[in-house]
């Protein structure tokens, strides 16, 4: 292990250890006496879960309204496990800048009251089904989707992360349990967040042009005027 890098390895029992549950794993995080709560922390709660877990407790908090500088702290992960997904690899590894990475337990605590209620509804939902939806080639598939949707998540666009968050976690939960309903949801909500993206970016250009074409018929007339 490099100064500037880390494979994540489980670090041992935690005080969550003995709970499989998201939302339970959530609190116990939130519960922790640590000022901070950072992503190694996150990691350590999980130990040796799927890829799937990881897409999925970083990309949940996104889909819902969350204080500003969330995004930016869970968002990062997302492009580096969806990656590391695509291309098969074994084990995750992420930067040490990233897993050292913290925040504030209370809007820990926050996120994971707002996250729970939601996760407990989804958890009793889940399980294996439809299998023949994963598998080598099919996980890599879904992590290229994924990532495409974890860059779409850093774009500039007020509340435009949610969607392709959503999608990004449906993926994850799927991949976990292999629910195959689960990652028919997140094809559904990545084709809308794409579909919506195409609008967004017509609309801007088609304003950009209509702005351009109007200041240049101004000008014009002013020119005319003297």
């Amino acid at each position: 292990m490099n100064a500037t890098a880390e494979t994540f390895q489980p670090a041992g029992p935690t005080v969550v250890d003995d709970v499989h549950r998201f939302s339970d794993i959530l609190a116990g995080l939130a519960e922790r006496s640590h000022p901070k709560v950072t992503v190694a922390d996150v990691l350590d709660a999980f130990g040796d879960r799927a890829f799937g877990a990881l897409l999925a407790v970083f990309a949940a908090p996104l889909a819902l309204p969350m204080p500003p500088g969330v995004s930016a702290i869970l968002g990062a992960p997302l492009i580096f496990i969806a990656f590391q997904l695509m291309i098969g690899r074994p084990t995750l590894w992420l930067p040490k800048a990233l897993m050292n990475r913290s925040m504030q337990r209370a809007e820990f605590q926050t996120m994971a009251v707002r996250l729970a209620p939601h996760l407990q509804r989804l958890e009793r939902h889940l399980r294996p089904r439809w299998r023949v939806l994963y598998g080598r080639v099919a996980d890599r598939f879904i992590g290229a989707v994924c990532l495409m949707l974890a860059v779409i998540v850093f774009l500039p666009i007020p509340f435009g992360n949610m969607l392709p968050s959503f999608a990004i976690a449906a993926f994850g939960f799927g991949l976990l349990e292999r629910d195959g309903v689960a990652g028919l949801v997140g094809a559904v909500a990545a084709a809308l967040s794409v579909i919506i993206l195409a609008l967004i970016w017509n609309a801007l250009i088609l304003a950009a042009v209509t702005f351009v074409g109007a200041l240049g018929d101004s000008f014009e007339s002013l020119i005319n005027l003297l």
